[in-house]
């Protein structure tokens, strides 16, 4: 897939937000194709298969949350990034846990959102690819043999936080939030502060600066997020038109 052949529904019902991501993406190198309701979207998604969806969560005919649940119940197996003016904490983590990739709140920046599409879209594609060793600057993670190395040294894990840590690595990139990791690791509802405890430990063992960290950072409120891998050049799209 090069960037740009990858086709981009955004569904939003603010002609002005639509004008200023067919303006600022279409520089980017991507095709863009619009739908302002969820019936619209419905349809679109089935008649023009586009690789990835900005969705924004107020539509005025069905919420965002209840379109990214039934397309995810399909299961529709595409990235999906929340575009949203909702600041609240319950609203964010609830599309994540719905199955969004990524939340980006308006307004916002078309470099930055370009970043946030580039990325969604390398893990997709690392998914499908099923690579076992995760590399991201001198942390290496061996998905099969459960090594942790952090600049060639071998870093030893409790079992908690290699859990944490192999969770954060399979969907790197993207917000993880507190309650699927103490679901996924813990296997229930638990205290959220068994897991800052586990993630306090995990940075002191990856992070040069465990106080300013580079690998694991903090969503407020939300969950955690881990740095992208390194790209692979497979997967790496061609410069955009506009650089």
């Amino acid at each position: 897939m090069t960037q740009s052949t990858v086709k981009i529904l955004v569904v939003d019902d603010e002609p002005a937000i639509r004008k200023l991501l067919r303006v600022g993406l279409t520089a980017e190198g991507y095709q863009l194709i619009e739908a302002p309701n969820a019936r619209e979207a419905l349809n679109l998604v089935e008649q023009e298969s586009p690789d990835l969806i900005l969705l924004d969560l107020g539509l005025p005919d069905v919420s965002g949350h209840d379109l990214l649940e039934r397309w995810r119940a399909q299961p529709l197996d595409l990235p999906i990034i929340i575009l949203s003016s909702r600041t609240d904490e319950a609203g964010i983590v609830r599309a994540l846990e719905c199955g969004a990739d990524d939340y980006v709140p308006k307004p916002f920046g078309i470099k930055e959102l370009a970043a946030r599409i580039r990325v969604a879209l390398r893990h997709r594609l690392q998914q499908q690819g099923e690579r076992p060793i995760f590399q991201t600057g001198a942390l290496s993670v061996d998905l099969v043999k459960r090594i942790v190395k952090v600049s060639g040294q071998e870093v030893k894990l409790s079992p908690k936080e290699y859990d944490i840590l192999r969770i954060l690595v399979q969907h790197a990139g993207k917000v993880i939030t507190h309650q699927h990791l103490l679901k996924q690791v813990w296997g229930g509802p638990t205290d959220v502060q068994y897991l800052r405890v586990y993630v306090r430990q995990l940075r002191q063992k990856i992070e040069q600066s465990p106080d300013d960290p580079h690998y694991i950072t903090t969503e407020t409120g939300v969950g955690y997020r881990l740095r992208e891998a390194d790209p692979d050049p497979r997967w790496d799209a061609p410069p955009s038109a506009s650089e």
